[in-house]
């Protein structure tokens, strides 16, 4: 007998760098660039209803539960196209729109969870290719959908989740980041201008390991002119320190590692600590 209700999770992604890539349709139209997928994400449980209803919550640090948005057009427009209804809820622990994938996230869980309680025989690799073309319509997202379909610090060298993209799990402390708000996704992917100078400052080669990642990161953050004025100060005072640190695309926020990473970032704003995600969606729970 099929749940009545179903709860999935899937881990968000901090994105360093990136470039668009346009193909001839949404499948092969993304990015490619490197980033670090995260244990922290969005966890969505649907219900079975007659009528599609969304409420996006957001958790804070104290466990209050917010509601961020009674609809979500994104998950709206999958949903139709299925062709199913239900009550989705969901559920995230990081700030919305502020550079850790989880409009991705959101897609991916919702999906899992509706293709369990519904029994529609979607394969992994169908819900990615869904919420991949979601997210490229809706201006929401280029490659987090990629990154997420597993875990560990990766490097995509294609557009769409078919791409190769090479996944490394040696970084096995904690990532710290602080976000100083969102930063309107759409408007940025969708501005000519600021992709041709995001493509120019995208670098020549791969990083070498996680030190290395970082280091390329800053360095097309700022060439990039994607940097703020309140993510400049923390990166150079995360250098002043020896700590690894660059600007979670597309957030306005800092991501850094290593021992004092997490007091040093203290300083500006609520820290949010995450490590290395292992795999991507996977249900967590359902009932009758």
């Amino acid at each position: 007998m099929r749940p009545g209700t179903v709860t999935a999770f899937c881990p968000g992604h901090i994105s360093g760098y990136f470039k668009r890539v346009n193909g001839t349709t949404r499948a092969d139209t993304g990015s490619i660039g490197a980033g670090i997928v995260i244990d922290k994400g969005v966890a969505a449980t649907v219900t079975k209803a007659g009528r599609t209803s969304i409420r996006v919550d957001r958790v804070d640090a104290n466990g209050t539960r917010s509601e961020y948005a009674g609809d979500s057009p994104l998950l709206s427009s999958v949903m139709e196209r299925l062709g199913v209804t239900a009550s989705v809820v969901t559920e995230c622990h990081l700030p919305i729109g502020a550079g850790f994938g989880l409009s991705a996230a959101a897609l991916l869980a919702t999906l899992t969870a509706l293709d369990r309680l519904y029994g529609l025989d979607l394969t992994a690799h169908d819900i990615a290719l869904l919420a991949h073309e979601a997210e490229v319509m809706h201006r929401t997202g280029l490659g987090d959908v990629a990154a997420c379909q597993s875990g560990g610090w990766v490097v995509r060298k294609g557009p769409g989740i078919d791409a190769t993209i090479q996944r490394r799990y040696d970084l096995t402390g904690s990532v710290y980041a602080v976000s100083f708000g969102p930063i309107h996704t759409p408007s940025v992917l969708g501005s000519q201008q600021q992709m041709e100078r995001v493509s120019s400052a995208f670098p020549r080669r791969s990083p070498k390991n996680i030190d290395d990642l970082f280091r390329i990161s800053q360095e097309f953050a700022v060439a990039s002119g994607l940097v703020t004025r309140q993510v400049r100060e923390v990166i150079q005072h995360c250098g002043a320190h020896g700590i690894p640190a660059s600007m979670t695309m597309l957030g306005n926020g800092v991501f850094a590692y290593g021992r004092d990473a997490r007091d040093l970032l203290a300083k500006f704003g609520e820290v949010y600590e995450c490590a290395v995600a292992r795999t991507g969606a996977r249900i967590t729970g359902e009932r009758p």
